[in-house]
């Protein structure tokens, strides 16, 4: 009975994504306004924080990344949404309100049966965002911004799956079948819902790509950062449930760093998994 319930799911979602018309989950609002914003060439600063300044959660966020110890090396503090766009960046309003919208979406009375995959989803989230964001800067050299908000993007198929899972009480109760559903599922599904947020098309790219095992001999794409920061994180913080699913293979890691450059990376990245759950309020 279980696997009729993910079919239909599944239906449901391919329906919902292969549409003219996108129904958004009610989660990815502000998102949505966000990607449909900064879109515009004519976009300033002034437009943008009376957006943000519409959304407390937002507003909220912005400042207090604003503020963070890797963004106020200075410690001059900003109380204002503009001053704190102008400080993090046009793109880092959008990291921020995906985090937003994952972080409504955990709190909400539809995810409580998710509560203990959703703490270690977050927290393996957050984990690879930092990840990537050193690994872009140190190894590929290539902008760490937008590869932090790949890293926090990379497994919105998961918390898009178990908003649509929660309307069947049924496929809840079969631990190992929702498992199922969400482990072979979620990249090709956040691929699609990425796609149609008109993500770039590097992004779309890393996403699909970050669960396909591979050999990587140097770190030079977004798509590289994003697989080796996923397995890095693998090591002690994944959201699969170890009772349904066997340990990810993050052996190749060992062929990659020798010890100490990896201890460093994750050294540095620690850092900035801090200083990122401060900033977003994780």
């Amino acid at each position: 009975m279980s696997k009729a319930i993910t079919f239909k799911v599944l239906e449901d979602i391919a329906k919902d994504l292969s549409g003219d018309e996108i129904t958004f989950p009610t989660f990815l609002d502000i998102t949505f306004q966000v990607r449909t914003a900064l879109k515009d060439p004519n976009l300033n600063v002034d437009q943008l924080a009376k957006l943000v300044g519409a959304e407390p959660l937002m507003s909220t966020k912005i400042i207090r990344m604003a503020n963070s110890v890797a963004l106020n090396p200075s410690g001059r503090e900003i109380a204002d949404v503009k001053n704190g766009i102008i400080r993090v960046g046009m793109e880092a309003v959008r990291t921020v309100s995906f985090a937003v919208a994952m972080e409504q979406l955990l709190k909400s009375k539809q995810m409580q049966p998710f509560e203990e995959i959703s703490k270690r989803l977050w927290e393996h989230t957050a984990h690879v965002a930092a990840l990537s964001r050193v690994l872009a800067r140190k190894m590929a050299k290539i902008n760490g911004d937008e590869a932090m908000f790949t890293g926090l993007v990379h497994d919105i198929g998961v918390f898009y799956l178990m908003s649509r899972a929660a309307g069947f009480p049924e496929l809840i109760a079969d631990k190992a079948e929702l498992h199922a559903l969400l482990v072979g599922w979620h990249d090709n599904i956040g691929h699609a819902l990425l796609s149609a947020l008109g993500s770039p098309e590097s992004v779309l790219l890393a996403v699909q790509e970050h669960e396909n095992d591979r050999e990587i001999k140097d770190i030079r794409t977004l798509s590289d950062v994003l697989y080796v920061a996923n397995k890095i994180a693998n090591r002690t913080s994944c959201w699969r449930d170890p009772a349904y699913d066997a340990p990810v293979d993050t052996s190749m890691l060992d062929t990659l760093f020798d010890a100490d450059t990896l201890a460093s990376i994750v050294e540095e990245s620690e850092e900035e998994v801090a200083s990122l759950k401060k900033a977003l309020g994780a």
